[in-house]
């Protein structure tokens, strides 16, 4: 018991799994010089690809200034910046045409595409999306064939080492990389992959696929599928998992990097804090029922019409770094959990193999990475490691009580 406390009480003291959200004032000042550095450097650049500047896009789609300046408000928050920040933030969306994107596809399913595209409206996160300079997307792009092997050339050769290279789907190595190949020379994902990031600022995986292998790395993997981290080395490289990712999140990482001309700091997944430093479970609309022990048991009782907490069910949000629940999907209105489902980890590694069922952790043949201790909802008698453990001692006592209670009066 002592060692499964020392590693739980690891878990969440270790420095990355950190946010540093306050860093004293003389830090934020001098980064905001470097950062008002950098936009004056990007202004004086024309745009690549003669993009539209951003204020015309937004007067095009309807958005005034004050939806522009929601969103700065929220945008600056979300990587973590002091308010005193939101001009520069502006200023930066509005330069994001100087930064050349190469994003190529590979063992993937599309969907992160699909969710960089899809949207109910004109949105701003969407319309800063149509703003960048977006130099190569197989999906998106009219030109087919050696005419999209000319246009990704010439956007390596005149971007070489400025652009920012998206990978979206896992890589096939081994006997099966033949399986997948691009191009009229048969070139390998693998292949493509290095060769393309050599020449990159840095390299952005979006997506389960991407970060960790996803789905396809699944057991037993017959591609013998892996991430982008596994396979490029000596580059920066930024993980944005998630089955599909947010689009915020790829807006902030982009972003960010108009911002400083650098990463973000990443955990020790290579996850950009801003978006992975905390569980979902500690931000969950539902948390209050989890403290509370008010559970759904089986789907349509009383407890899922009462929005209960759906750990029982096979919620995955205990275990589960990502920020879903507080930027959530479609528009921001709604997320898996908040419309019934519970989390199933797909911003963690292996997540299909390790979370993706029906069933709580306490139920599984394996061990949460936070040593388990989430299972006590249903085992009372462990030592309360964690904020989440008070809520489960807590609901555990009081329905020992209650059960006493109950057999007294019965006796009686």
């Amino acid at each position: 018991m002592r060692e499964k406390n020392e590693a739980v009480r690891r878990l969440f003291t270790a420095q990355s799994s950190r946010v540093e959200t306050n860093r004293g004032d003389l830090y934020y000042r001098a980064l905001y010089n470097r950062c008002k550095e950098r936009i004056e450097e990007l202004k004086a650049l024309e745009p690549f690809g003669g993009k539209p500047e951003l204020r015309e896009i937004l007067s095009e789609e309807g958005c005034d200034r004050r939806d522009f300046m929601k969103w700065v408000s929220a945008t600056t928050a979300m990587l973590m910046l002091p308010s005193f920040f939101e001009p520069l933030v502006a200023e930066a969306a509005e330069v994001m045409n100087r930064i050349p994107v190469i994003w190529i596809e590979l063992q993937d399913c599309a969907g992160n595409t699909e969710a960089f595209i899809r949207s109910d409206g004109p949105k701003v996160d969407e319309i800063i999306l149509e703003i960048i300079s977006l130099e190569f997307q197989e999906t998106l792009m009219a030109a087919a064939g050696h005419q999209a092997e000319a246009q990704l050339h010439d956007a390596v050769e005149t971007f070489r080492g400025r652009y920012l290279l998206f990978v979206e789907g896992s890589v096939p190595t081994g006997p099966s990389s033949t399986w997948c190949t691009i191009g009229p020379g048969g070139e390998t994902f693998e292949e493509h992959l290095t060769r393309l990031a050599s020449d990159a600022a840095a390299v952005v995986a979006v997506g389960s696929c991407a970060t960790f292998g996803g789905v396809p790395a699944a057991s037993p993997n017959p591609t013998h599928a892996k991430g982008v981290m596994e396979i490029v080395k000596g580059k920066p490289i930024i993980n944005i998992p998630a089955c599909p990712a947010n689009p915020a999140n790829m807006v902030g990482v982009i972003l960010h990097y108009v911002l400083t001309g650098e990463i973000p700091e990443l955990d020790a997944l290579l996850r950009p804090k801003f978006a992975f430093g905390y569980r979902i479970h500690d931000n969950c609309e539902r948390r209050a029922h989890f403290d509370a022990g008010e559970f759904v048991e089986e789907w349509g009782d009383e407890g899922a019409k009462n929005n209960f907490c759906l750990y029982k069910m096979g919620c995955k949000g205990p275990m589960t770094f990502n920020n879903c629940s507080i930027i959530r999907y479609n528009e921001s209105v709604s997320w898996p959990v908040g419309v019934g489902h519970g989390c199933i980890g797909c911003s963690e590694p292996d997540f299909w193999d390790k979370y993706a069922y029906e069933r709580p952790m306490a139920d599984a043949d394996i061990k949460a990475p936070t040593g388990g201790v989430e299972k006590s909802v249903d085992e009372f008698g462990l030592v309360v490691l964690t904020a989440t453990g008070v809520g489960i001692a807590i609901h555990a006592a009081v329905s020992l009580i209650a059960g006493k209670k109950s057999d007294e009066g019965e006796r009686s």
